[in-house]
């Protein structure tokens, strides 16, 4: 039931879902934290059933995508005396996410990847309605844009400063007189 006490808060699992190339993640390192297990355990797990992990569950980010995820995130240097992790990080889809709690047969995995689970479809809700917030803007603008049309291009005139008729500089040339000498 959604209304039981959860080993994780909700908040933390949620923010533990990245987006890295167009998919919805979450990393091994992560992962082990949520499970309980250090990151090597849960990446031996993962390793002796691969059969399970195909690349749409389960995929190692690439040196410039793990590069880039570091500047983004601050990583601390607390994984061993050359300072972090010597391998990119491998992250987990959703599908790759249920498929742990296959390979990590504990009570705390099962428990803790329902959660996970509630964050993922949280997060697919919260994404879908925003798309049918964006398409309600849409359909109303479109509908009201003619008759607004009016109003926009008035707004658009009073905003466009009026020329104002400048005083021409210089010389005037006046019409020559017949006669030079008579003033």
């Amino acid at each position: 039931m959604a209304n039981e006490t959860s080993l994780i808060p909700a908040e933390r699992i949620d923010n533990s879902i990245l987006l890295i190339r167009k998919e919805k993640v979450i990393l091994d390192e992560e992962l082990a934290f949520l499970y309980g297990v250090s990151t090597k355990v849960l990446i031996q797990a993962v390793k002796r059933n691969i059969d399970r992990f195909p690349s749409d569950f389960m995929f190692q980010l690439g040196k410039e995508e793990f590069a880039s995820l570091r500047s983004q995130i601050v990583t601390s240097k607390r994984k061993s005396a050359r300072g972090g992790r010597r391998y990119p990080p491998y992250a987990f889809t959703e599908e790759g996410v249920a498929m742990l709690s296959s390979v990590l047969n504990s009570p705390r995995a099962v428990k803790v990847n329902i959660e996970i689970m509630r964050a993922f479809v949280r997060l697919r809700k919260i994404l879908t309605s925003h798309v049918e917030l964006a398409r309600k803007l849409e359909a109303l603008e479109k509908k009201y844009d003619s008759q607004f049309k009016v109003v926009f291009e008035a707004i658009r005139q009073l905003m466009a400063s009026p020329e104002k008729q400048r005083k021409k500089i210089g010389f005037q040339l006046r019409e020559k007189r017949a006669s030079y000498g008579k003033r």
